[in-house]
């Protein structure tokens, strides 16, 4: 019962999934190397099944079939979980809430990391339409209070709206903007502080004209990439290619053709040549046989994961300075889109985080003008503000992009082939990431099917197949099914925003509150039809 028969076993396939092999069971922990370690904590962490699991980026230091065993484990993990993360596809795959932390405090988000950026753009475009539609109000208030506090007839009401708007404005200062519409004011005064001396009419009007949005969205970056030129049609061709060097040779390529606006993800585990075969593309290595062929018009730009351009005791400001001319102005405004400002630009280059490097790289990346972007890992340390707006960014690039990446969020996004390391060889699949995880999911059912009839009879594997193509079709028609559930809540929500904003518009707050009633019931539809899915 205490699972005395299956322990070994257990432990086992958490060393596996984390990618030790037989040879590595009794090695000293003292010969492991940092990685190594950090993933033999973690198996004992899964082996020990607490009730409460904090990680603090797990997926670092893992390749991606770790990864994905880890996944798998955590989805039908028993207790509860707490993951600090970096990679967004991991977030999309494991967690059903998503915690997000700011100046103000935390945010919560119901779904996984897609949900959460939908949800978080509503948030914040309803925020905005509840701010303007209170501040045009309070201006309208203060209007009728100007006009009529100074006559005999009126100044008693006038007077007492003058509180009101007081402890209203008082309240959207101190950030409780979605209490407003509360008939209770003690539980304002519980969650708001909105004591302090009287206010007059003029305190009021300076108030108003100073408040500021609710909407708290964290620092970006201003990254462009534009290539000054355009390259002609084919960027990257190989023949007969093997990458290495003499006497070690890494891995042979399938035949490669790279076109113009495509992007190239080279994936496959740490040590197997990925950064080697971009030294080749770079001149820097020959290959070991065959070639490799760059096309016409091509300015390659190379983002260096190891940031060999940023060596030495160097400041930010000398450096950006000195590989790019500008004015001591032009260059402080330039780091400034890079999050550099004030003090930060005489930092020097030995003092930076892993994050800031990153982010000074990709600064001196922006200024090469390059239509064929050579990437080594450009997330790592990096935000996941700075990780969207890199997306954004390659998104919208218009040249081509090769991308050596674990990020498989960022590769699911941009990749249009698939350049994968294994065994030796670098295996081309011309599509996205989802179609390459579906052809090898395909292949490993093979590979299940036939280990399958070398197993068994001929009669009973076709019993087993016919059952498998019923619950494949049963699912499918599910899946369809939530699908279309989910897209008509989709709509239904956007419908009832619509809705909300006009009520807000024309002040209408019984509409508002029954629309509100009405999109949160919605909402909960929306993430029960999603977690169904």
């Amino acid at each position: 019962h205490a699972g005395g028969y299956g322990y070994e076993q257990w432990i086992e396939q958490v060393l596996q999934g984390l990618g030790f092999t037989r040879e590595d069971y009794r090695m000293p922990l003292g010969h492991l190397s940092g990685g190594q370690k950090t993933r033999a904590l973690m198996a004992r962490l899964l082996l020990e099944k607490p009730d409460l699991l904090i990680l603090d980026e797990p997926t670092n230091h893992l390749d991606v079939q770790a990864v994905e065993w880890l996944e798998e484990t955590l989805r039908a993990w028993d207790g509860a979980l707490l993951v600090v993360s970096h990679d967004r596809y991991f977030l999309d795959r494991v967690v059903d809430r998503i915690w997000e932390m700011s100046r103000k405090g935390i945010e919560f988000y119901r779904g996984n990391y897609t949900a959460y950026l939908t949800q978080r753009q509503e948030r914040w475009e309803r925020r905005a339409a509840e701010f303007d539609t209170a501040r045009e109000r309070f201006l309208g208030e203060l209007d009728y209070i100007k006009r009529n506090i100074a006559r005999d007839s009126t100044n008693g009401m006038a007077v007492g709206r003058l509180k009101r708007l007081v402890r209203e404005v008082r309240v959207v200062q101190a950030g409780g903007l979605q209490l407003l519409n509360t008939k209770n004011w003690g539980q304002v005064m519980d969650e708001v502080d909105i004591s302090g001396a009287r206010w007059g009419v003029a305190d009021v009007e300076q108030a108003i004209k100073s408040l500021q949005s609710p909407i708290v969205r964290p620092p970006q970056l201003n990254l462009r990439l534009k290539p000054v030129t355009r390259s002609g049609n084919l960027v990257l061709r190989s023949s007969k290619l093997t990458i290495g060097y003499p006497g070690n040779r890494l891995f042979r390529a399938d035949p490669i053709m790279l076109e113009r606006g495509e992007c190239a993800a080279l994936i496959g585990p740490n040590g197997t040549g990925k950064t080697t075969f971009l030294r080749t593309l770079l001149g820097q290595l020959a290959p070991l046989e065959g070639d490799v062929r760059l096309g016409a018009s091509l300015k390659v730009g190379y983002f260096a994961q190891a940031h060999e351009r940023l060596e030495g005791n160097g400041t930010v400001l000398d450096t950006i300075i000195d590989f790019k001319y500008m004015t001591l102005g032009q260059a402080r405004s330039y780091l400034a889109q890079f999050l550099f400002r004030g003090e930060d630009v005489y930092k020097t280059l030995d003092m930076l985080s892993g994050g800031e490097r990153g982010r000074m790289a990709l600064a001196m990346l922006a200024l090469e003008d390059a239509n064929f972007l050579l990437l080594d890992e450009p997330t790592n340390h990096l935000d996941i503000p700075t990780q969207e707006v890199l997306q954004e960014t390659m998104e919208n690039f218009q040249g081509t992009i090769l991308l050596v990446s674990h990020d498989r969020y960022l590769i699911d996004r941009l990749a249009t082939q698939i350049w994968e390391l294994r065994d030796g060889v670098m295996h081309v699949f011309a599509g996205t990431l989802a179609e390459y995880n579906a052809a090898r999911l395909r292949a490993r059912e093979v590979e299940k099917q036939q280990a399958a009839v070398e197993r068994k009879d001929t009669r009973r594997d076709g019993q087993q197949a016919r059952q498998q193509r019923a619950v494949d079709r049963k699912r499918e028609q599910a899946v369809e099914m939530a699908e279309a559930r989910v897209h008509a809540l989709e709509q239904e929500l956007l419908t009832l925003g619509a809705q909300i904003e006009a009520a807000g518009l024309a002040q209408d707050v019984a509409a508002i509150q029954k629309l509100g009633a009405t999109y949160e019931a919605t909402r909960a539809q929306l993430d029960a039809a999603m977690e169904q899915w």
